[in-house]
């Protein structure tokens, strides 16, 4: 199916996005039911990842996302572009499948730099599953040990390397939580049920769940947002777009779910929402073209100096207006926004709406 649209279309993709990351309309159920449906969410900041989760989840509190995580019905690992996300437990396994290998390839020349062999991650896998399938789950420290007696030197971002490509392929894990901080776990015991399928199959399924969870979006913005080369890409997309809406603008094309398309018709929604999101939000970093929802000159004031660290946002009808910050600690802890034109206030439906999700974010950590 497929729709055409100019400057009207373009003035919506921000909210078709809300409504596409369950940020406006329904919410999710629950946790892992909105991680599932978004496919995979950015969490290297862990208290950013739960309320990504928590703001999509009505009702929900920092004690459920926890839970989601602890219980391992939520799995953050590294399935793609060298980042933590987080994913439901049985899709891991195939979106490894999927990225190791090219992150492998990408990688290879540091870890020639660190004096690492395949025989070094054989002896370090041997090590580690030796070790936490007697005692359980480690602490990072508590693996570096465990590497570092066993002859595999862990200093100048070794231990990183070494523990990232175990988790790559498939053999550690990520599991439950201690503070702010993951106990590893041994893969096939944390997840004891992975789905797996032919690499083409996978693209086409991980295509089509990314653009019914983030669309309007472009196949580059899906190609960028897994690495996943865009030849593939678009071969894997012939079996699945007949299942999408093709919003054309301006000469692009973006995809959407049906139902979401459904609402230039019926009415888009979030016309008058505002969102706090965290840093690191899929709402932003969900593709490489930001600029339907954040204007460019904008942007070095989300990521300061492009040193990769992604500030709150505070998302007004779809579009990023500012950025905040948490001020304060216990009852005495607030919500500050930093609008980007500050001679421009938030209309009273707006400061409403804002003091409203400052609220809800201030329940969510307490609950």
């Amino acid at each position: 199916m497929a729709a055409t649209g100019s400057l009207r279309h373009r003035r919506t993709i921000g909210r078709l996005r809300l409504a596409s990351q369950r940020l406006a309309g329904e919410g999710a159920a629950s946790a892992p039911e909105l991680v599932r449906w978004m496919t995979a969410m950015q969490a290297q900041d862990l208290p950013a990842a739960l309320w990504a989760v928590g703001v999509r989840v009505p009702g929900a509190g920092i004690s459920d996302v926890r839970a989601a995580i602890d219980s391992g019905a939520v799995v953050r690992s590294w399935p793609m572009r060298g980042t933590l996300h987080l994913v439901a437990p049985e899709d891991l396994g195939w979106m490894l499948d999927l990225t190791a290998e090219r992150l492998t390839k990408s990688i290879a020349a540091r870890h020639r730099q660190l004096e690492i062999t395949w025989t070094d991650v054989e002896k370090a896998r041997d090590l580690a599953l030796d070790r936490i399938l007697t005692d359980g789950p480690l602490s990072r420290p508590g693996l570096f040990k465990v590497f570092d007696a066993g002859g595999q030197p862990t200093q100048g971002q070794r231990g990183v390397h070494l523990l990232g490509t175990l988790c790559r392929h498939g053999w550690l894990v990520p599991g439950p939580l201690s503070g702010n901080q993951q106990l590893i776990a041994a893969f096939d015991e944390w997840i004891p049920e992975s789905r797996r399928m032919e690499r083409q199959e996978a693209i086409a399924e991980f295509a089509l769940r990314y653009f019914r969870s983030h669309g309007p979006a472009t196949l580059r913005d899906f190609s960028w947002w897994t690495q996943l080369p865009l030849t593939e890409v678009r071969a894997a997309f012939q079996h699945v777009r007949s299942q999408l809406v093709e919003l054309e603008i301006d000469g692009t094309s973006y995809w959407l779910s049906p139902d979401v398309a459904s609402l230039l018709d019926s009415g888009v929604p979030g016309g008058r929402s505002v969102h706090i999101l965290p840093g690191f939000d899929e709402f932003v970093l969900g593709y490489t073209d930001r600029t339907p929802v954040l204007a460019p000159e904008h942007f070095d004031l989300i990521v300061p100096g492009g040193n990769g660290v992604f500030k709150k946002t505070v998302v007004a009808a779809g579009k990023v207006v500012g950025t905040w910050a948490l001020q304060g600690t216990g009852r005495g802890a607030a919500v500050v926004p930093e609008l980007f034109d500050g001679t421009k206030p938030l209309g009273p439906a707006a400061q409403a709406a804002l003091t409203k999700a400052a609220h809800r974010y201030m329940t969510f950590l307490a609950t």
